[in-house]
């Protein structure tokens, strides 16, 4: 009997589900693909991005640091179950360890941390969860994060790739279910034509953008991109995610908010993937990119 599709998405923190890869998400759990969120940390280490809610009225008004990081701790797991529900996955699983905060802060050191987890032991974690959910696609971040190196990213990257290798071989981890072999791996990316397009919409239709050159000058990995999805109709996902968490996101942020929906959608309705692992067939040329994470996966699996 062929296997029911599962697309399994690898995140460091609570937030990055909503921004890198909700519409896609969204997309594949309306067609019915079984969806599986990874959460690799609790985001303790978070700072409130959301000024308003330190107004009278509002939960973090007059509270000092030392309280605002414990309302934070306690308000972070019930945004995260609100975007994972606007965003479409089934099912959401904390991997288990502890943010890590930012490249050479105390919070490094901390033995909980991600950042200081035993890299063997961290991928035997992913493994038991791809071997029971039986993933034909990993969604995970990418091998270049010199534009923002957070410890937590770099790790989901260093355990996602041996994971998606291991799974599949009987000689690892062998307490840790059936093995498994996933078919592809593919790295999120922020292409720059995307950031172009809305920068320029931005500009035309408002009159500014928070585009800047620390964003527009930054290295190019286009070239990279094998793989171009059309989520116009489910663009909306990452909005509903993103305001879901309130913490972390500014609703009046231009970044996130600048253009609605419906014109993200005439602007630039895609989001962009670099296929970096294929078991199904040869990785696309950047001048024949993919419409479907799961090209070539179909025909030995069963879609919904």
């Amino acid at each position: 009997m062929s296997e029911p599709l599962v697309l399994l998405s690898v995140h460091a923190h609570p937030d990055d589900e909503a921004s890198k890869g909700a519409p896609t998400i969204a997309r594949y759990h309306a067609e019915g693909v079984r969806t599986v969120l990874v959460c690799c940390t609790g985001g303790e280490e978070g700072d409130l991005q959301n000024p308003s809610l330190r107004e009278p009225g509002q939960p973090f008004h007059g509270l000092t640091p030392e309280q605002e990081k414990a309302m934070l701790a306690e308000l972070r797991p019930s945004e995260l179950a609100a975007s994972a529900a606007a965003i479409g996955f089934d099912e959401t699983i904390m991997l288990g360890y502890r943010d890590s905060g930012m490249a050479e802060s105390p919070s490094n050191e901390n033995p909980e941390s991600f950042h200081q987890a035993d890299l063997d032991e961290a991928v035997g974690r992913l493994v038991a969860i791809i071997r029971r959910e039986r993933p034909q696609v990993i969604l995970t971040y990418g091998d270049d994060q010199s534009i923002y190196p957070h410890p937590d990213h770099l790790r989901v990257h260093d355990i996602s790739v041996p994971a998606f290798d291991r799974a599949g071989d009987p000689d690892w981890y062998p307490e840790a279910g059936a093995p498994f072999q996933p078919s592809k791996l593919y790295y999120t990316t922020w292409s720059q034509s995307r950031m172009q397009a809305v920068h320029e919409a931005l500009l035309r239709l408002r009159g500014a953008s928070p585009y800047d050159e620390k964003w527009l000058d930054r290295p190019n990995q286009d070239d990279r991109i094998t793989t171009r999805l059309d989520v116009r109709p489910t663009l909306g996902a990452r909005t509903a995610a993103l305001r879901a968490h309130a913490t972390q996101v500014d609703p009046t942020e231009a970044f996130w908010f600048g253009l609605s929906d419906d014109e993200l959608a005439d602007v630039y309705p895609y989001e962009d993937w670099i296929l970096a692992r294929s078991l199904v067939g040869d990785i696309p040329a950047s001048d024949d990119v993919e419409d479907d994470l799961f090209a070539g996966i179909c025909e030995t699996a069963q879609r919904p």
